[in-house]
């Protein structure tokens, strides 16, 4: 059995102030959701709280880039490293946010994690939207909450969507996106980048246990997958303790069903739950209601037996740093090189393709990517007698009731980054018409709402 650990992160760096002067509620989520006894009914094990700096927006205007970038990018490194020990604990991770940027430190987990056992990564994304905001398609960005899944995927400023020069942290192919409406801004980016949606509509119709299922399907090429869950999934009838609520969301009952579905797969590598707001709770029912939901949810994680491969593969990497320090690394140093270079370069080549003045007239390619064609030829084919060693050892596909997960040994997976992300290609992106009368942000997701010309209001 897996024995879970809940780890506090309560982040609220990525959202907009609800008011001036004031702060977004969700950072007392975390706290809340304990009040409520969600450690003692999932029989989980404290794993802590991660502080995060103060939420200070400062001099920050649009145009500037995201708000908080240098505090949510130092954010992420730490809540990765917490993650990662838990999986090297071999225990389940559920990460208790906090908004929705604390996916850029999962994120950046799971792809330190699939470097280390030499597979990928996916990720379902569980959200009411898509949160694919980015120079590509925007006017300008602000609130990392409302760009997250474009940062994570590799789009946007290299600072944080190229965090340790890793970019993207997943791919297109490996990511599914459940629980957008079905009206939302950004489902034609989404199909011209190749991410795979289920709307709420589909999701109904074909059920959430079936819908998880499918999920899982759709990531069979990865070595495990990590699940972000947004609460604004849910209708506002039922949760509108959310800073964004949207109508034509899902029930509790189908939230559980289809976290059920996804956290029984040993594939699956751990949780996060994002963007509840006590603020708007006032006699903690809702809490309640949450709290209920991911205990019935996330019990069946706690009868799936641990990962031994990632687990011993990850030990075996540590023992092999501690025996002999290695020497500097030069690709590793062109990589970290590459993605400093390029912070200015990414927003514009994301835009339309072209280039900054007096940049080169060449675009610049993820450091990531750079380094899978460096390594190309360095990568040996392991003979079949030892894939079928390891997976013996491994025990890789012995798992009777998740056949469609469990059918690659360890490694097999393609390598990272083997192709250049598809939707930064100039001409992929719809158009999007200007707004009379000056800009003004999309409603759908948190962002510092002010025109270009308007001075931040902002203390």
């Amino acid at each position: 059995m897996r024995r879970i650990a809940i780890l506090d992160a309560p982040s609220n760096l990525g959202l907009r102030p609800p008011t001036a002067t004031s702060v977004p509620g969700c950072a007392k989520a975390p706290g809340a959701l304990r009040d409520h006894g969600l450690l003692d009914r999932l029989h989980a094990r404290d794993a802590g709280c991660l502080t995060p700096p103060r939420y200070d927006p400062g001099d920050w205007r649009p145009g500037d880039g995201v708000c908080h970038a240098p505090e949510i990018a130092a954010y992420s490194r730490r809540l990765a490293d917490r993650i990662g020990a838990i999986i090297d604990a071999g225990e389940f991770p559920v990460v208790l946010g906090g908004d929705c940027s604390i996916v850029l430190g999962s994120g950046l987990a799971m792809h330190r994690l699939g470097e280390d056992v030499g597979g990928r990564i996916g990720l379902v994304f569980v959200d009411g939207h898509s949160d694919f905001r980015h120079p590509g398609n925007a006017s300008y960005v602000g609130a990392a909450a409302g760009e997250d899944l474009a940062l994570v995927t590799g789009r946007g400023q290299a600072d944080l969507a190229a965090i340790e020069g890793r970019r993207p942290y997943f791919r297109d192919v490996d990511v599914v996106v459940m629980g957008i409406r079905a009206q939302d801004e950004y489902r034609l980016d989404l199909q011209a980048a190749g991410i795979v949606t289920r709307p709420v509509p589909a999701l109904r119709a074909e059920g959430a246990a079936r819908s998880a299922q499918w999920a899982r399907e759709q990531l069979v090429d990865c070595a495990g997958f990590w699940v972000h869950v947004d609460v604004d999934v849910l209708d506002p009838a039922v949760m509108p303790a959310v800073d964004a609520p949207s109508p034509g969301g899902i029930a509790f009952p189908e939230l559980e069903l289809l976290l059920a579905g996804l956290v029984g797969s040993p594939h699956c590598l751990g949780v996060e739950l994002t963007v509840f707001d006590p603020d708007y709770d006032r006699d903690g029912g809702y809490a309640e209601e949450i709290t209920a939901a991911v205990v019935a949810g996330l019990l069946p994680a706690r009868t799936v037996a641990p990962r031994p491969d990632l687990v011993a593969a990850r030990r075996d990497l540590s023992a092999r740093a501690d025996r002999a320090p290695e020497p500097p690394d030069p690709v590793q140093e062109r990589r970290a090189a590459a993605a400093a270079e390029s912070v200015p370069l990414a927003a514009a080549a994301m835009s339309d393709g072209g280039n900054l003045p007096g940049a080169p007239a060449e675009a610049a390619a993820p450091a990531v990517t750079m380094h899978g064609v460096e390594e190309a030829d360095e990568v040996e084919a392991r003979p079949d007698d030892e894939v079928e060693e390891r997976a013996e050892e491994t025990g890789a596909g012995e798992d009777d009731d998740d056949p469609p997960v469990a059918t690659r040994p360890l490694g097999q997976a393609p390598m990272l980054d083997s192709e250049p992300l598809p939707a930064t290609r100039p001409g992929m992106l719809r158009p999007r018409p200007g707004t009379e009368g000056g800009f003004s942000l999309p409603a759908q997701r948190p962002a510092f709402d002010l025109g270009p010309e308007e001075p931040a209001d902002i203390v």
